[in-house]
This record gives C-alpha cells, sequence and structure tokens, in this order.
C-alpha cells in the first residue's frame, strides 16, 4: 500500500505544478481566459462534479461494507462507483464534441491548451480509475474482499478519491474563477 500512496502522493505534485502552470498564463493572458472561461458549460462542469462526489461516495461505502464483512452489499456499490465513472466519462465526451463542432480545439488558444490537457488528463485517470472499479466489482461478485482482504479495493479507493478531489480542484480554476 505504500507504493500506492507514493504514486498518489507523486501524481498530485505533477498537477500542482500544472495548476501554477496554468496559473501563470492566465496571468499572461486575463482576457483570453476569461472569455475562453464563458463558453465553458458550468452547467454540466456542476453535473460532472456532482456524478464524481457520488462515485467517490460509492467508493468509500464499499469499502466500509467490506470492513463490516456486509458482502452482499459490496458489488452494489462498487458498480456504483463504475457507473458514475462512466456517466463522467460521457458527459465529458459531450463536452468535448461541443468544442470541437464550434471549432475550438487544443490550438485555439491557450485557455484551451490548457482546458483540454488538463481535463484530458484527468479524463485519461477517470479511465483508469472505473478500470479499477471495474475489476473490484467482477471479483467482488465472488466473495473476494471482505474485513481481512481489502488492501486491493482500498489502493483503489485512494486513487479514486485523488481523482475525485483532482476534479474538485479543475472544477473551480477552469469553469468558475474569472480571470478579469
Amino acid at each position: 500500500m505504500d507504493g500506492v500512496w507514493v504514486f498518489i502522493g507523486a501524481d498530485a505534485v505533477i498537477f500542482a505544478i500544472l495548476f501554477l502552470s496554468f496559473m501563470q498564463d492566465r496571468l499572461k493572458y486575463p482576457e483570453v481566459f476569461e472569455a475562453s472561461r464563458q463558453t465553458l458549460n458550468m452547467h454540466l462542469g456542476g453535473i460532472d462534479t456532482l456524478i464524481l462526489l457520488t462515485s467517490s461516495w460509492s467508493v468509500a461505502l464499499a469499502v466500509q461494507a467490506m470492513k463490516r464483512n456486509e458482502i452482499g452489499r459490496e458489488p452494489l456499490l462498487l458498480l456504483g462507483g463504475a457507473v458514475t465513472g462512466l456517466m463522467f466519462m460521457v458527459s465529458k465526451a459531450i463536452e468535448y464534441f461541443d468544442k470541437f463542432a464550434h471549432g475550438i480545439n487544443p490550438g485555439t488558444n491557450p485557455f484551451f491548451m490548457w482546458y483540454f490537457t488538463l481535463t484530458g488528463i484527468h479524463l485519461i485517470h477517470v479511465v483508469v480509475g472505473t478500470s479499477m472499479l471495474t475489476y473490484l466489482w467482477i471479483r467482488s461478485r465472488r466473495g473476494t474482499y471482505d474485513s481481512l482482504h481489502r488492501a486491493v479495493p482500498e489502493s483503489v479507493a485512494s486513487y479514486w478519491h485523488l481523482v475525485d478531489l483532482l476534479w474538485v480542484v479543475l472544477f473551480p480554476l477552469l469553469y468558475l474563477l474569472k480571470a478579469a
């Protein structure tokens, strides 16, 4: 489990560096960043936030169920985490499709370079996390995890909570924070 915490820490540092770099560019081009920010769908970003918070809650409840040997609850809760991960992916695909349909891409301006970079790297994290949750769901249906055998699910849950935390920073940074 120590290796997981090293990975999570390193990943958080990398994102912190990316966030700081974004903020530097934001200070250089405040008008471009503000005008571009206003084209984002804040409602969809808010829905994405609710989806990921719900997902993390479901995964936390699944780990709690394992600790209590509530074997029957684990699969449903893990499935909830995986399905909400899929919902986030669909939502982000809709948002990306809308941007591309309007001729907006990473080369449009510095804001959109950062928008697609930050949300794209985050989306890769969501895909990996959702895949891991799906793997846990399949194994939990066989009764693999309980109070004595929960190291892997706890590691995946820790990673998933990082993914959620990153979005909790990304949403206000990209969608809410005015650059003017």
